[in-house]
């Protein structure tokens, strides 16, 4: 496809953005299903059906638009890595469950079936066309890959939901429809998918639809279906057959990419490198299979400017940093090394973790600052404002230390550009589903796992030392082996596309996310070492910041099982009668 790669990656998704400029641009390119669709002749030209499969991009959020809060990394904090989420105009509070009652109206069901309607416009208009095969089964199969995802996270957001594969009027009776199972709805994506691998033309190109992100998405949504098929559905068989599909998916593209040295640098690069500046392009990196483009002056995000701010940010929780082997492959409960986790006061005033840091997976060191910083106990990075956490552990995973201070606390001025897929995440799923299926050997680990550990300053493992690793954290009631990949992952991709939430969700482990059984997913960092004038305005409990307290009140979230489902719009309830709740959330 011939167009501005960044415009479509970039100001195509920027739906909040008010650049006068572009308006007459994206409202022919980014909402072009106007009534020029209905006449047959409008999708025999290749350029009218591009201009179509084009606005599909704006639906991969990355790190956001412009000034949104909203973005797929950091942002999505409900999880056991962050215990607080980010509130506008007031920083950061204790994180609860995304619903605390059924709205009237929920935004995912409602914006993901009018895509699902878009999506389905293209694949009618695109077939009854007199394109040629070649070309209609590819942009066929980019529809059906769309759909397919957009499918997928109706089905994880709600479980059943109606499937529509065609084009409704007012009068289509499917618009008043049953729900449709999850098992058919999850059978009908991986047929969208299958036909996506099939038949996209473009085999790799980090910033386009191609083959090798079909096959990336692929292995994450039938990774996805298979685990819940096992850890919900207690379905081995469907469990094995969606395992094998992720085995098959990640086969297809893994030895098209390899991993980059620099774990950082996929999370802070830029889209074109400036050697000047110390920047380098993401699109450059080897291990990308595809990525949101930002360019400073046509897209930026706001990522950034939250985590180098003076307003308090959503820190790494007490549960997540543990969750990182020593420097020996050992977990804390097993290591030789020095478990010491307690700041110390340096000579500059400020409370230094370098210590602690220094022992770990070299992964914890690029993600967080060597300094705590919390309220009463600010710090200051190059080119940011004061910082706060509410756990004391701020991010810098994100930062480009190139960068300004304006390019890096202005609203909108961010330009990293933001990975989507990429190998690492692939290595994770594959060793995943062997394990599951019990297939995992030391080739594998060679494979997949160990250049994970060796970027990370890790000794390699195998399946027998992996196995014999008995971690007393180990709560979620699996094999040895299986705890370890399952910490491989978190810490591998920690705060990345709200990956850690869905992970819970699919191992049937969102009871881990309640406070009261597990009060380390609310807790922060040691400061037992600190001077107590610089503890006075927050809460301590057996030397860890509190960060679900104040000295008001102490905030709790309670896991119940209805928190699996969100609950369906009561809007919707009421127009379709056959609509029927999710479990808990009243009027099922």
């Amino acid at each position: 496809m011939k167009f501005n790669k960044v415009i479509i990656m970039g100001a195509l998704a920027a739906a909040g953005m008010s650049l006068t400029s572009c308006n007459d641009f994206l409202d022919r390119n980014r909402y072009p299903l106007d009534t020029q669709v209905d006449q047959p002749l409008y999708w025999d030209n290749t350029v009218n059906v591009e201009n179509q499969i084009n606005g599909l991009y704006s639906n991969f959020t990355g790190y956001g638009n412009g000034t949104s809060w909203v973005n797929n990394f950091y942002y999505r904090s409900l999880s056991d890595n962050q215990c607080a989420e980010i509130a506008s105009g007031s920083g950061v509070v204790f994180c609860q469950w995304k619903y605390q009652y059924a709205p009237e109206n929920n935004t995912v069901w409602d914006a993901t079936y009018k895509v699902i309607r878009k999506i389905n416009t293209i694949i009618t208009g695109v077939e009854g066309s007199s394109i040629n095969e070649i070309d209609k089964a590819n942009f066929i199969g980019i529809a059906r890959l769309n759909r397919a995802y957009h499918y997928w996270d109706l089905v994880r957001c709600f479980g059943d939901v109606p499937l529509i594969e065609g084009v409704l009027d007012v009068n289509s009776p499917e618009l008043y429809g049953k729900r449709t199972n999850r098992n058919t709805v999850m059978d009908f994506v991986l047929e969208d998918l299958n036909y996506a691998v099939a038949n996209i033309t473009q085999q790799s190109n980090k910033i386009e639809f191609s083959v090798d992100m079909a096959q990336a998405m692929k292995s994450e949504i039938c990774l996805f279906e298979a685990s819940y098929a096992k850890y919900h559905q207690k379905d081995n068989a469907r469990a094995e057959k969606y395992f094998d599909e992720v085995i098959k998916a990640c086969n297809a593209v893994m030895g098209s990419y390899t991993l980059c040295d620099d774990y950082r640098s996929l999370y802070n690069s830029v889209w074109t490198a400036d050697a000047a500046r110390g920047f380098v392009s993401l699109q450059d990196n080897p291990e990308v299979i595809f990525m949101k483009g930002y360019s400073l002056g046509i897209l930026g995000h706001s990522m950034i400017k939250y985590l180098s701010s003076n307003t308090p940010i959503a820190g790494m929780t007490k549960d997540a940093f543990d969750a990182y082997l020593f420097k020996d492959g050992k977990p804390k409960a097993l290591t030789s090394e020095n478990t010491d986790d307690a700041a110390v006061l340096d000579a500059d005033g400020n409370l230094s973790i370098a210590n602690a840091l220094a022992v770990r997976d070299g992964r914890l060191a690029q993600t967080i600052d060597p300094y705590l910083a919390f309220a009463g106990c600010m710090h200051a990075r190059e080119n940011s404002d004061p910082l706060a956490s509410n756990t004391g552990y701020t991010i810098c995973k994100f930062i480009n230390p190139g960068m300004t201070y304006n390019e890096n606390t202005l609203d909108g001025s961010n330009f990293t550009c933001a990975p989507l897929y990429w190998l690492a995440e692939i290595y994770l799923n594959y060793a995943e589903a062997r394990a599951e299926r019990n297939l995992l050997d030391n080739n594998d680990m060679k494979m997949t796992l160990n250049k994970l550990y060796k970027r990370a300053g890790l000794p390699e493992q195998t399946v027998e030392s992996l196995s014999g690793m008995t971690d007393p954290a180990n709560n979620m009631g699996v094999s040895n082996l299986l705890w370890e990949i399952r910490r491989c992952r978190r810490c591998e991709l920690m705060f990345d596309n709200y990956i850690r939430y869905w992970d819970l969700i699919r191992w049937h482990q969102l009871e881990l996310l309640d406070t009261t059984k597990y009060p380390a997913i609310a807790m922060g960092a040691n400061v037992s070492n600190a001077p107590a004038d610089l503890t006075a305005s927050v809460i301590v409990t057996d030397g860890y910041i509190d960060a679900a307290r104040n000295t008001a009140s102490t905030s709790v979230r309670t896991f119940t099982e209805r928190e699996y489902l969100d609950p369906i719009g009561t809007s919707q309830l009421k127009l379709n009668k056959e609509l029927t709740q999710n479990p808990g959330w009243g009027n099922e």
